[in-house]
């Protein structure tokens, strides 16, 4: 039977509820620069990357290129809006306190990002020393570099590792590193969600963050 050794998180969406937020942010930059998008649709759409990932399937897919001033004035208006709306997961604290293992976060945010968000919900503490970002790998989320960064730097082999994650790309990157992965799909909150799409990407379902304890120590 495999035990796991370590637990790690995302950061958006599933430790923090700042992705209606950020989708928001997200549509309105991007309705500047030229391409008009929902906040839903950019949540289809760019769930799960790294805003780097972002700006370059917009030029591949759309043929927009997105100026060099396009990310620090998306950060500086996200940032601010984040300072005021962003909460933690209902719950995940709770699950934090009843794990009985080491816990990090592998995040396609960058770093300034990941401390902000925790730090104004108050679980910074929790992960301090212990945030990994796709800024430092080559490839982000589908690819595995993240997670298997993640798991080398924690020492932990990636068999004892399970990701609780909320994106297609991040379930497919947990499972090119050869992990287990939990998919966070809540029953109610700003954006709902039904679990088939990171089901059928190889997750297991996981609709309450209070459960998490408990199927891990089954």
């Amino acid at each position: 039977m495999i035990r796991f050794s370590l637990v790690i998180f995302d950061c958006d969406g599933v430790l923090v509820d700042s992705e209606s937020i950020g989708n928001l942010v997200l549509a309105r930059a991007l309705k500047s620069a030229g391409l008009d998008l929902s906040a839903d649709e950019v949540d289809a759409q760019f769930r799960g990357l790294s805003m780097t990932s972002v700006v370059a399937k917009v030029a591949r897919e759309r043929g927009l290129a997105l100026g060099a001033d396009f990310l620090p004035a998306y950060q500086e208006h996200l940032f601010r809006a984040l300072r005021h709306g962003v909460v933690a997961i209902e719950g995940v604290g709770e699950a934090i306190a009843a794990l009985a293992l080491p816990i990090c976060v592998a995040s396609s945010g960058e770093p300034e990002k990941m401390r902000l968000t925790l730090g104004l919900t108050g679980l910074l503490p929790a992960f301090e020393g212990r945030l990994f970002s796709a800024v430092q790998v080559a490839h982000g989320k589908p690819a595995p570099d993240l997670f298997l960064l993640a798991a080398r730097q924690m020492g932990v082999p990636t068999e004892r590792c399970v990701v609780v994650e909320d994106s297609v790309a991040g379930v497919e990157a947990a499972k090119a590193a050869g992990m287990t992965v939990y998919g966070y799909a809540p029953l109610a909150g700003p954006i709902r969600r039904e679990p088939d799409l990171l089901v059928v990407a190889g997750a297991k379902p996981l609709r309450d963050m209070r459960r998490l304890p408990g199927l891990l120590a089954d």
